[in-house]
């Protein structure tokens, strides 16, 4: 179930990198939709960085050495 939250969030970051890159690109008018995508995308970020420690330090995920 952790696994597929993380995945979930992952795959929202992309999606709101995807409509910023479409804004930029297409839109022509003065709205903010590219701002709101890039604040949509930090606070997904922080929230993924957030689940993967929570995970690490309570034993959901078991971060492997190299």
């Amino acid at each position: 179930m952790f696994k597929f939250l993380v995945l979930t969030n992952l795959a929202l970051i992309l999606a709101s990198l995807g409509a910023g890159v479409f804004f930029l690109a297409r839109d022509n008018s003065d709205r903010t939709r590219v701002v709101t995508s890039l604040t949509v995308r930090i606070i997904l970020s922080f929230t993924l960085i957030a689940m993967l420690v929570i995970g690490a330090l309570t034993g959901l995920i078991k971060p492997h050495g190299l």
